[in-house]
């Protein structure tokens, strides 16, 4: 491959350290793509005979085939996935295969086939998150009206609707849907013709190669396109941010799950059980998928700090872009699967939700919000007088809503009998009904907004 530049071949040491091909081959698909599109292109120029263009077409075809059967052989003297599919095409065409990689690099031919993968990595993961969407409005829609504890720093604060909890998740999951469409519009430009660093004498139509793969267009800048890898790093940054989401829906999941809380049983299918205690039930699922947040955030970080001190245009720590990329989409995809799962199939235990909320006081601040209303009260005072009262109810072990009249009026005789009407975690609930509150109605409300945007329903 290097010529006559070179006295001798490289060292083992230098062999190993060099060859990407044991995880560059997952890239065979883009690669015989964008060849494919290349040698049409050189055709259509002029640049290789026509005849030659199709023998070499029908050689990737073929090339693909074998790899799409039998996988992609793995010969360390062949670099990467480049070489080994134009040695195999030559074995198969003869010296027409050495055509194809006219007015072309390795350099541009990796960042293309990079981004073709990437795009596709980008589009799964969307596509993912819209099925956890799918579920979570799902679910959401079923317990519009099922009470829970709403939590502060985990301590009980107001109560809300499980529905509105797992609708928090999905405005969470649509914002990553967003960060990944947004990066693949920024990302869609080819970079194949860049060549190596500084474009091409032949008279290519980039524009052409372009459009045949589905971009937007070519890139601009032939250094930039060899040596760009914002793709990437877009791509990991959208994945970690994703990845925290489900880490965080996965914790409450492992927290209601526990025996103390006791909110939810969790499927069989995403549970695992103990070698020596043969009751437990045990959130594996969820567990992986809060470990795997932080491999992915590591996975961001190594391409950040790979890329941080390159110059342009290209260098070979730049061949250590791909294992982070490609780690961090196959547990981004795990992720989203086992947490759709765990949505759609869990069983809550609402009645053991709506106790939870009824016993943590969390009709406090709708007792200092009667009494600013009916009162008018300040609010800062109005919370003292709450204060007391939690105090009073606490110390007897019971409800705010069990302490007698007298009692109350007893802390501020302004306090009357139509404060009981408030202190029920139904009223509670039913009274939060500003726009994004946690009112069944109004979870009611964005569930069908929700199924709508998710094409679930027409919009009549």
């Amino acid at each position: 491959m290097w010529g006559g530049r070179f006295a001798s071949g490289p060292s083992a040491i230098m062999r190993e350290i060099n060859a990407s091909i044991p995880f560059d081959k997952a890239l065979w698909r883009q690669d015989i793509a964008a060849s494919k599109a290349h040698v049409d292109m050189l055709a259509a120029q002029g640049i290789v005979s026509h005849e030659d263009a199709a023998l070499i077409a029908g050689g990737l075809d073929s090339v693909a085939a074998e790899y799409e059967t039998n996988g992609v052989p793995e010969n360390w003297d062949l670099e990467d996935i480049h070489m080994t599919t134009e040695s195999r095409l030559a074995e198969l065409i003869g010296a027409a295969a050495g055509r194809l990689h006219t007015a072309r690099s390795r350099n541009d031919q990796v960042a293309t086939d990079f981004r073709l993968w990437v795009r596709d990595a980008m589009d799964q993961a969307e596509l993912g998150l819209k099925q956890l969407q799918v579920a979570l409005v799902g679910r959401a829609g079923e317990h519009a009206d099922s009470i829970m504890p709403g939590f502060t720093h985990l301590q009980t604060a107001q109560p809300v609707t499980l529905g509105h909890h797992l609708m928090a998740y999905y405005e969470m999951a649509g914002r990553d849907r967003s960060r990944f469409a947004a990066a693949r519009v920024r990302m869609n430009r080819s970079p194949l013709g860049a060549a190596a660093l500084a474009g091409t004498g032949f008279p290519i139509d980039r524009f052409r190669t372009a459009e045949a793969l589905g971009f937007d267009g070519p890139t601009d800048n032939s250094l930039d396109s060899v040596s760009d890898r914002d793709f990437a790093l877009d791509y990991l940054m959208a994945a970690a941010q994703a990845s925290l989401h489900l880490s965080r829906l996965a914790e409450e999941f492992i927290i209601w799950a526990s025996q103390p809380f006791g909110f939810v049983t969790l499927p069989d299918s995403l549970s695992t059980g103990s070698s020596i205690m043969p009751q437990k039930k045990n959130p594996d699922a969820a567990e992986l998928v809060r470990g795997h947040s932080g491999r992915i955030v590591g996975c961001l970080t190594s391409l950040m700090i790979t890329m941080k001190g390159l110059p342009l245009a290209y260098s070979k720590d730049m061949q250590d872009d791909k294992p982070p990329v490609f780690e961090a989409a196959s547990l981004l995809a795990l992720s989203i699967a086992a947490m759709t799962g765990m949505v759609a199939e869990a069983k809550f235990r609402t009645e053991r939700m709506r106790a939870a909320a009824e016993l943590g006081y969390a009709t406090a601040t709708d007792l200092a919000d009667w009494l600013v209303r009916q009162a008018n009260i300040p609010f800062r005072e109005a919370h003292h007088i709450t204060g007391s009262a939690v105090k009073l109810a606490e110390s007897r072990g019971i409800a705010l809503d069990q302490l007698p009249l007298d009692d109350l009026k007893a802390i501020d005789a302004r306090i009357d009998d139509r404060v009981y009407a408030a202190l029920s975690v139904d009223a509670s609930v039913a009274s939060r009904a500003s726009h994004g509150g946690t009112a069944p109605n109004e979870v009611r409300k964005r569930v069908a907004e929700a199924r709508v945007a998710l094409g679930l329903e027409d919009v009549t």
